[in-house]
């Protein structure tokens, strides 16, 4: 062993009111500089100077999260709402490890995130200490960006820099590896913030020559994702559907889009193969803005994995990493349909329904009582089926979707949804599968407050894995293969799991009693679960 001297943790200024900062305090001292304000953590024994430096920089608002996967959803929920990131704050390879599946969703949303992951200190990572693990390569699995900082000379720096490339299109994940002796040295200096690249025009050309593609009077979809499914890129859309008989889909998952009363109603591209087969039957020409070519989920024996009709061709307007789609799409409008004006959906609503509640009448009553400006996290997965249709005329309002399909994503994504909007009621519907998976995140709605309803759609079964059994060709199966399927034995009580970690439960049968509670919850500050009984649909 080595008998050399390692540095004094304890000697290290812990204010940064002497004008002198340690590694901790410079860093957040940066984020919140560069426009970072909040940062979701789960933090642990490497990351303790991080902690304490949060009570020298009030700015930087700390929220604790039970476990890693909430952190990383929470952020992403945060970020696709404030249209800039959060920071998280996570222990080690194994915290990494833990948040890794909710990070893949914002991946894939190109969602802006400054992942802080705290290592050991430098001296000691020779000795190959339990917690010890290759933190560089996990964080390359989601990750746009990594770096690791040297010494504490190097800390804010990175920060800034990290900011900048979580901000910077198409929006990514930057991940920070924070030595403990980095964090805790003293020398510090806060860096200022980095502008980040900004998006790509598209070239006169590209519009020209997709206008072109529209006036063939060939069968034409307009596909739109990413920044193009928010309001100015849905009326661009309609503008340009209205003009030339193109028809419009946005992607299957967007991370963010904007729909109800007075926006153009976009249908989203099924998640099923034969669905977005039915869907583009007959077309010749997909134009991309924003979103990527279709492809099937998952691969089927004797299916297709590429939906893209055959002899059909794809043309780019506007890709969905570099460019920006929705000033295309104003371009292009502007081109094949200078006076036109877009086609809006008009307010409706749903007839609150009567009797037990189904996966047919559940939405209803969510469509009908659905407040203005709402948010909703979707992950009501097989039971929110024909939740499009019955909110389509509602007040107008925004849905963050299962971008990257890793289940339980729902209530940390409202987490975060709720601390970014606090004035906007968020609806979180959710399957009761992958609740388990992030549950813990209602003791962050209790202690934060959250204006959060979450409606937990208990069918006590993994429904869609019960149609991927047959859709993938395997045998129906016996006994054993359904027991893999079913969440009964015992029956999960969402009331009490609710009511257990400070979130007021409470449970529905029938859609009058869905009304009720729903009623109530919305009118109430603060966070609420109702647990709806809904057979499953499937």
């Amino acid at each position: 062993m080595s008998n050399e001297t390692e540095p004094d943790a304890t000697a290290v200024p812990q204010s940064a009111g002497t004008g002198e900062y340690n590694g901790a305090q410079a860093l957040i001292s940066t984020l919140v500089e560069a426009g970072v304000q909040v940062c979701f953590a789960n933090p642990g024994t490497s990351e303790m100077h991080f902690v304490a430096a949060l009570d020298s920089v009030p700015a930087m608002r700390g929220v604790l999260a039970l476990f890693e996967g909430v952190v990383t959803g929470a952020a992403d929920g945060y970020a696709r709402m404030a249209g800039k990131p959060a920071a998280t704050l996570l222990h080690l390879g194994p915290g990494l490890g833990n948040g890794l599946a909710n990070l893949h969703n914002a991946r894939r949303a190109h969602t802006p995130i400054v992942n802080i992951v705290g290592d050991h200190a430098t001296y000691h990572k020779k000795y190959d200490a339990p917690l010890e693990s290759d933190i560089d390569s996990l964080a390359g699995t989601v990750s746009g960006w990594v770096r690791r900082s040297g010494t504490v000379a190097e800390v804010a720096t990175d920060a800034a820099d990290a900011v900048a490339a979580a901000s910077g299109p198409p929006g990514r994940i930057a991940t920070l590896i924070l030595p403990a002796d980095a964090s805790w040295s003293a020398g510090g200096t806060p860096a200022a913030p980095v502008a980040p690249k900004a998006r790509q025009t598209v070239a006169d050309t590209v519009c020209a020559d997709v206008a072109k593609v529209l006036g063939s009077g060939e069968p034409t979809v307009l596909l739109i994702g990413g920044l193009a499914t928010h309001e100015e890129g849905l009326r661009a859309a309609s503008r340009i559907a209205t003009a030339t008989g193109a028809k419009v889909f946005a992607e299957t998952f967007p991370a963010r889009i904007r729909r109800g009363a007075g926006l153009p109603a976009v249908e989203r591209l099924g998640y099923l193969a034969e669905q977005v087969g039915y869907q583009l039957t007959g077309v010749r020409h997909i134009i991309l803005a924003g979103a990527r070519s279709p492809v099937s989920f998952f691969a089927y024996p004797g299916k297709p994995s590429d939906l893209v009709p055959e002899g059909a061709q794809v043309h780019t307007l506007a890709n969905d990493t570099t460019e920006d789609p929705t000033a295309a799409l104003i371009a292009l409008a502007d081109l094949v349909a200078e006076q036109v004006e877009p086609v809006l959906a008009p307010a409706s609503r749903p007839a609150l329904p009567t009797g037990p509640l189904t996966a047919r009448n559940w939405v209803d009553v969510v469509g009908a009582l659905l407040p203005e400006n709402a948010i909703i996290a979707d992950e009501a997965n097989t039971s929110g089926l024909l939740l499009p249709t019955a909110t389509a005329g509602a007040p107008a309002h925004d849905v963050l979707t299962l971008t990257g399909g890793a289940i339980g994503y729902g209530l940390p994504v409202a987490t975060g949804a709720a601390i970014a909007c606090p004035d906007r009621p968020v609806l979180c519907l959710q399957a009761d599968g992958s609740a388990m998976y992030t549950l813990s995140a209602l003791w962050t709605h209790a202690r934060e407050n959250l204006n959060i309803t979450t409606i937990i759609l208990a069918n006590a079964a993994y429904a869609i894995l019960r149609m991927e059994l047959q859709r993938v060709g395997a045998s129906a199966g016996g006994p054993k293969a359904a027991d893999l399927l079913d969440l009964s034995r015992p029956n999960l009580d969402f009331v009490s799991l609710a009511n257990g970690m400070g979130v007021p439960g409470s449970r529905a049968t029938t859609a009058e009693e869905l009304a009720t509670l729903l009623t109530t919850a919305l009118a109430e500050p603060g966070p609420h679960l109702i647990e709806a009984v809904v057979p499953s649909l499937l």
